[in-house]
């Protein structure tokens, strides 16, 4: 790729990865990435951020159309995680840095990844600035958004804030910037990244965006570590944030199952209808078809999470389990919840769903409903009656 200009003297310097389609358990579909670095040109050179070491080669390249690498003088490391990491080692042997600045805990992590104490470390921590020439660079600690060593660097000569991973989206575009593509796409690509990602620290977020306004940071573009860099949509994607961080739930329902014989499928078509008679909007997600992290931001934006599986082997479908202890660890707040399902002859899976919702505390509102092979006209009745049981709660809750 080639460099952009994204402030004067500020350029990406990047690399995108077409080919990505899987980050850490949450599908990228056909969407890809970006690794986004930025270089700043003043007295003192700096490059905030970097590339995976698979992506060295395609990063120096983008590098040296805008600097000899060599001339460069400081690193600042937001975050430790190898995709922005990776390319250390190769990098300091290239330019030989007088400084890597980082946070006091980034410091700890470079070690353990990178096993060197003899790069020059610079520990920085909230409220420092160091100067660069014309501009200075200011640092705000974001701890556990999403590792603990994570920290955003701002330059308040050019309102820019370097974000690290927060505000991003994993998205291999051409285009560097948010108002050079589709918006629905870009901001269904933010939420799904910020509930496969961020969601489990929703606290901190709020925490983050109440200490960005303290401190005053007047801010016209924000550069995350991934995806587009936002100057025109900034007010629009921190009000995003603060309404997923919030959890405030919508009148919405999440269906998700695994089936055999189509027996449980038919069970969700009839709780599907009860929804809807109480007024509640249902997305139903056969696990077969959707990725457990295209699940996600539905359960984000979720008030009830209702999960079926047949019983397969005394116990439920392995695409259920995978879903519910996905779901778990990312740790959605304020859910109701239920389980269904259809069996054979022990019929285990449908409680063993209700007890896991129950551990990812999720309230459930309804006893777990069992059908014995196919369904029949009343017991489609009773899915029917159980999907309005959960409208109405759904209803109570959102509708205070």
């Amino acid at each position: 790729m080639l460099p952009v200009e994204i402030k004067k003297d500020i350029f990406w310097v990047g690399s995108v990865d077409w080919n990505l389609r899987d980050f850490h358990g949450y599908s990228l579909a056909r969407h890809g990435t970006t690794y986004n670095a930025y270089l700043v040109k003043d007295e003192k050179i700096a490059l905030f951020d970097l590339v995976p070491a698979s992506c060295l080669d395609e990063f120096l390249n983008c590098l040296k159309m805008t600097i000899d690498p060599e001339r460069i003088d400081y690193l600042f490391v937001n975050h430790v995680e190898p995709d922005h990491s990776g390319a250390l080692p190769r990098i300091m042997d290239i330019i030989k840095p007088e400084k890597v600045f980082c946070s006091p805990i980034a410091r700890q992590a470079l070690v353990s990844h990178y096993h060197r104490e003899d790069w020059p470390y610079e520990v920085v921590s909230t409220g420092q600035t160091i100067n660069l020439g014309k501009r200075n660079v200011t640092f705000l600690e974001t701890k556990m958004l999403h590792w603990p060593d994570s920290m955003f660097s701002y330059i308040p000569e050019d309102k820019l804030l370097i974000s690290s991973d927060a505000f991003g989206q994993n998205w291999a575009t051409s285009e560097r910037f948010d108002d050079e593509v589709d918006q629905s796409m870009l901001f269904s690509l933010a939420a799904n990244y910020f509930a496969n990602i961020i969601l489990p620290f929703s606290p901190l977020v709020q925490k983050v965006l109440a200490k960005v306004g303290e401190v005053g940071w007047d801010i016209d573009m924000i550069a995350p570590d991934h995806g587009l860099i936002w100057r025109r949509h900034i007010p629009e994607i921190l009000a995003k944030y603060g309404e997923w961080s919030a959890q405030k739930p919508q009148r919405k329902a999440v269906i998700f199952y695994d089936t055999m014989w189509k027996s449980t499928e038919r069970m969700s078509q009839a709780i599907t209808e009860g929804l809807l008679k109480e007024g509640v909007s249902v997305r139903v997600l056969p696990l077969k078809s959707a990725h457990h992290s295209d699940v996600m931001p539905h359960i984000m934006e979720a008030q009830a999470v209702i999960a079926g599986s047949s019983t397969h082997n005394n116990g439920m479908m392995p695409l259920v389990a995978d879903m519910l202890t996905y779901m778990k660890g990312l740790k959605p707040q304020g859910k109701i919840g239920a389980a269904f399902g259809s069996y054979g002859w022990s019929g285990e899976a449908p409680k063993q769903i209700s007890e896991f919702l129950q551990a990812a505390k999720v309230e459930i509102v309804a006893e777990p409903l069992r059908i014995k092979n196919v369904p029949t006209e009343q017991d489609l009745a009773a899915c029917r009656e159980f999907g309005l049981k959960i409208g109405r709660e759904v209803i109570q809750r959102v509708d205070v």
